[in-house]
C-alpha cells in the first residue's frame, strides 16, 4: 500500500479500517491569519459534502484523525475528520505557537475554507476541550456539540513543569517510547485485545512527522486547556455527552459534570467501554450520535 500524505511507515498498516482511512487523508493549504504562508492541514473530506448537518471530528492529545478510522464510516457519507494545529500530520513547523489560541483559530480557518455551513462538532478527550473552546468563540458554526469523554473540567497534561531543557527531551523521549505508548493504550482500553500491533501504529504513525517534539513541548508549555472549566456553562448549542463506563484516563465524574453544568444536554453511557467508545464500541458511539444528529433536523 502506498500512502502519499502519511509517513512511509502508514504502508505497514494491517486492518481494513486503518487501511481505508489512510487513503483518505489529504492535505489543504489554509490561509489563516496566524501568519502569510497557507498552512498545510491533514484532513479527511466528507464523501458527500452537500449532507445535512456535516459532522467534524476532532482527535485527542498527541493523536492524529486516524483515531476515527473505526467510527468515521458508520457515520458517513457527511462526516469530515481533521488533525489540530501541531498535531496528527498536519505542519508544525511553519507556526511556533500552539497555544489553544492559535488551535481555534486554524480549527475556524478550515471550517471557513472546507466547510463554511453550521456543523456537529465531535471532540474525543483533548479535542473535546477543544470543541468546546470553538463553539464558545464560533457560536455560529456550530449546530451540535459531542464530547466524547471529553477532557475540559479535567487538568491538562501533567508534564508542563518538564518543559524546560534539558527535561522537555527528556519527557518527550519518555513519551515516544514504544512500550509506554502501549501502557497508555492498554490503559485507554477496557478490552485490552483491542490494543493490536495495527491500533499501535496507528497511534504512533504522526511521531514519524518533522517536529512532533517541539510541538508537544509548545502546546505543552501553554499550558493547554486548563482555562476551561468555568465557561462550559456558557455551552449554549445542543450537546450530547458519550462517556465509556471504565474510563480509567479520566474517570466518570465528569461525565456528570457536563451533564450538569451545559443546560439540556444528553449523557449516553457506554458500557463495557474505557476511555475511548469511538474505538472500542464505534457501533454503539455511532447510534447516539445518529440519534442525537436526527433530533437536530
Amino acid at each position: 500500500m502506498t500512502v502519499s500524505v502519511l509517513p512511509t511507515a502508514a504502508a505497514k498498516l494491517s486492518e481494513p479500517p486503518s487501511i481505508d482511512l489512510a487513503a483518505r487523508v489529504r492535505v489543504a493549504m489554509i490561509q489563516t491569519s496566524l501568519l502569510e504562508a497557507a498552512i498545510p492541514t491533514a484532513y479527511v473530506a466528507a464523501s458527500d459534502v452537500a449532507s445535512e448537518p456535516p459532522l467534524l471530528l476532532i482527535h485527542g492529545f498527541d493523536s492524529s484523525l486516524l483515531e476515527f478510522r473505526r467510527l468515521l464510516p458508520l457515520l458517513a457519507p457527511r462526516t469530515w475528520a481533521v488533525d489540530l494545529l501541531g498535531f496528527g500530520f498536519s505542519d508544525r513547523a511553519l507556526y511556533p505557537d500552539l497555544s489553544p489560541g492559535a488551535i481555534k483559530l486554524h480549527l475556524h480557518s478550515f471550517w471557513q475554507q472546507m466547510i463554511a455551513r453550521p456543523m456537529v462538532l465531535v471532540g474525543a478527550s483533548m479535542g473535546g476541550a477543544a470543541a468546546i473552546d470553538f463553539a464558545l468563540t464560533y457560536p455560529e458554526a456550530v449546530a451540535g456539540l459531542v464530547l466524547l469523554d471529553a477532557a475540559g473540567f479535567a487538568a491538562g497534561p501533567a508534564m508542563g513543569n518538564l518543559m524546560v531543557p534539558p527535561l522537555d527531551s527528556w519527557a518527550t523521549a519518555f513519551l515516544r517510547n514504544p512500550r509506554v505508548r502501549r501502557s497508555i493504550s492498554r490503559q485507554a482500553y477496557f478490552d485490552k485485545t483491542l490494543v493490536t500491533p495495527d491500533a499501535e501504529l496507528c497511534a504512533a504513525l504522526h511521531l514519524q512527522c518533522p517536529g512532533w517534539k517541539e510541538a508537544l513541548i509548545a502546546f505543552t508549555k501553554s499550558g493547554g486547556y486548563n482555562f476551561l472549566g468555568p465557561k462550559i456553562a456558557q455551552i449554549a448549542c445542543p450537546t450530547l455527552v458519550v462517556w465509556g463506563e471504565q474510563d480509567k484516563i479520566l474517570g466518570t465524574k465528569d461525565a456528570r459534570r457536563f451533564e450538569g453544568a451545559i443546560a439540556g444536554s444528553q449523557l449516553v453511557w457506554i458500557p463495557q467501554c474505557g476511555h475511548v467508545p469511538h474505538l472500542e464500541k464505534p457501533q454503539d458511539t455511532a447510534a447516539a450520535m445518529l440519534a442525537f444528529v436526527d433530533r437536530l433536523a
